[in-house]
């Protein structure tokens, strides 16, 4: 079992307040453990061709700091609920 944070098992909704979690070799890892607001949810492909869900969706997010919105939408997995 690991002890990193999970993606909540649904959707996030906008207003939800969540943390960026990525890899140190994602391309976005500067975002990593941004506190940010979910400020639009933006439906894609991606889950026709990976057969999951959650794939599907994409987070327009600002961060909760500055109220600026973040450059990069990011996908399901790339997001934990802020409180974790």
């Amino acid at each position: 079992m690991s002890d990193s944070p999970q993606p909540a098992p649904a959707p996030y909704e906008e207003g939800d307040k969540v943390r960026v979690y990525l890899a140190a070799d994602d391309p976005d890892c500067e975002w990593h453990d941004t506190v940010c607001r979910v400020v639009a949810v933006v439906d894609d492909d991606l889950a026709k061709e990976t057969g999951r869900g959650l794939d599907g969706v994409l987070y327009r997010v600002e961060d909760v700091e500055s109220g600026e919105r973040v450059p990069v939408d990011f996908r399901h997995r790339d997001l934990v609920p802020a409180d974790e």
